[in-house]
């Protein structure tokens, strides 16, 4: 049987995978496959941004993924989503778009991954985005749509009152080079719809002779030659199809995949591969090592003399809001899940913000199932910015299609646990003062009971979640641990390359979707720089 050969193989059509498409076809030089074991994108939930709700929950567009129950939040099984589809978790996410602070970067650069500084890497933000109402260190031009969110309320309007009162700073850009302070989220979105990584960088590229794109492709292993990756074989309608790459095979799968299908194919730590019966094709002891991710509480209140959420979604009203979405692309149909933001220090000592709030207008009666509240109420989701522990994903089986165990190691360390109780005893004091007086009630979650540090860490270990922000399983780096080198090229192999959350070395300061498009942008430039002649 003939193998189709392309010049590059992406594996993994989600968000990093839609940029690779489109800038390594651009140039028309390069034949290019995208292997996608999801579908096309065709839910009418994707485009509202309100619909990330009903997404959330569905194994069409999201894998959901599972943690292992951990001591440390008294072992529940916690949800960590993960996009499935063209587009991965820009379809699914809750579209807020944070640069992070240009120290995370630094801070990348001075632990060994040189190149990667913020002078490095901002150039590719503003390649990336179009804001037109940014200032002069914004991109407005790029295929990212960005937009800040329009709908007002007047508790989000007492909110930004509050936190001024309590001394923080209103920040109108807090992509701008400074994070600090209180303001409106700016999230990617134009018109009232979503703009996915499908929409901005997949779609207007699928037009290309040079680009294949195959969906339901479910990627087994990739296909090793001695010390090089000359191609991928996948599960498509229930045949094993091989394609091979005569220049690289470019993972895009994600943190948690990427290394999954690394150790299937025998790259990783050589214990665990020998235990499940999987020959060693290169030792590499930080696979699936570096797991990352954002944990966060959600502090729930009612409130009064107001209408929130809760009772705008349901009866006449959701049907008025209906038809404000689609006769004018506004209303509550356009809220993804922030309307407001806070970026604090918890210790005035510190010269940056460490942790992050995302208020809105709404609580859920079941947070899992995204059933809101039947009175009204409000939500401020609390979380710390840079979280010191860190957790592994590794497969359990050499069968590619059993989930990896997922072992986030949540509030493993003292900071993490000192950050996290002292950014909800700052959510508590702004939304004590003054201004929120006229429609606070009372506290629901954690409750004002909760009073002392052993009390609010208990809360967090009970209650907390991840924000669904995994990164770091194939850090790029120059040390033994590393996964890829400086130009994201799996370390001891040829022709394979990593170009994902997973070669993010540490945690950036907020949602990551903007530094993962970044990193898919410059990886884009470092392969065709390596191909130019």
């Amino acid at each position: 049987m003939t193998t189709e050969n392309f010049d590059f193989v992406i594996v993994g059509g989600g968000t990093a995978g839609c940029v690779l498409a489109d800038r390594l076809t651009a140039s028309g030089k390069h034949r290019v496959l995208l292997l996608e074991a999801g579908g096309e994108p065709s839910s009418m939930w994707i485009n509202i941004p309100a619909g990330f709700s009903k997404l959330l929950t569905n194994k069409k567009y999201n894998w959901l993924f599972k943690t292992a129950p951990e001591e440390k939040t008294y072992n529940r099984i916690i949800s960590v989503p993960r996009g499935r589809g063209l587009g991965g978790s820009s379809l699914i996410n809750g579209m807020i778009y944070v640069r992070g602070q240009p120290d995370d970067y630094d801070a990348w650069a001075a632990g060994g991954a040189t190149g990667w500084a913020y002078k490095d890497v901002e150039p590719y933000f503003r390649r990336m985005e179009n804001y037109p109402s940014g200032g002069e260190t914004r991109g407005k031009s790029g295929p990212f749509q960005l937009d800040q969110v329009h709908e007002r309320f007047p508790i989000s309007d007492a909110f930004l009152k509050a936190a001024e009162q309590d001394g923080q700073p209103f920040n109108e850009d807090y992509n701008s080079p400074a994070q600090e302070g209180f303001g409106y989220y700016q999230v990617n979105q134009r018109n009232g719809q979503r703009c996915s990584a499908y929409d901005a960088y997949l779609r207007p590229a699928r037009s290309r002779s040079n680009l294949v794109v195959r969906t339901g492709a479910h990627v087994l292993r990739l296909d090793l030659q001695g010390q090089r990756c000359t191609g991928v074989t996948y599960l498509c309608d229930g045949q094993e199809i091989s394609v091979s790459a005569s220049l690289e095979v470019v993972m895009a799968a994600g943190a948690v995949q990427t290394p999954q299908i690394l150790e299937l194919s025998g790259i990783g730590r050589p214990e665990l591969l020998k235990s499940l019966g999987i020959p060693v094709k290169q030792a590499l002891m930080g696979v699936g090592e570096n797991y990352i991710d954002h944990f966060a509480t959600r502090m729930n209140w009612r409130v009064k003399n107001t209408i929130t959420l809760n009772e705008m979604a349901r009866g006449w009203r959701l049907v008025r809001e209906v038809m404000k979405y689609f006769a004018f692309r506004k209303g509550i149909l356009t809220l993804g899940t922030g309307l407001v933001h806070g970026f604090i220090k918890t210790k005035s000592e510190l010269n940056r913000p460490d942790a992050q709030f995302f208020m809105v207008h709404a609580s859920y009666a079941n947070a899992a199932e995204r059933i809101l509240d039947q009175q009204p109420g409000m939500t401020i989701g609390v979380t710390q910015l840079r979280p010191e522990s860190k957790g592994s994903i590794h497969i359990q089986s050499a069968n590619p299609f059993d989930q990896p165990a997922i072992r986030p190691n949540f509030l493993d360390s003292q900071v993490d646990r000192e950050c996290i109780v002292e950014s909800m005893k700052a959510a508590r004091r702004i939304v004590s003062k003054s201004a929120m007086a006229n429609f606070i009630d009372h506290e629901m979650s954690p409750g004002e009971s909760t009073m002392s540090d052993a009390d609010w860490l208990e809360f967090a270990r009970r209650d907390g979640q991840t924000i669904y922000h995994p990164l770091g399983t194939c850090r790029m780096g120059t040390d033994s641990n590393a996964v890829v080198d400086l130009r994201l090229k799996v370390m001891g192999m040829k022709g394979l390359r990593i170009v994902d959350a997973s070669v993010i070395p540490k945690m950036v300061s907020g949602n990551i979707q903007g530094a993962v498009i970044m990193v898919a942008e410059r990886g884009s430039d470092l392969i065709l720089e390596d191909y130019a002649s």
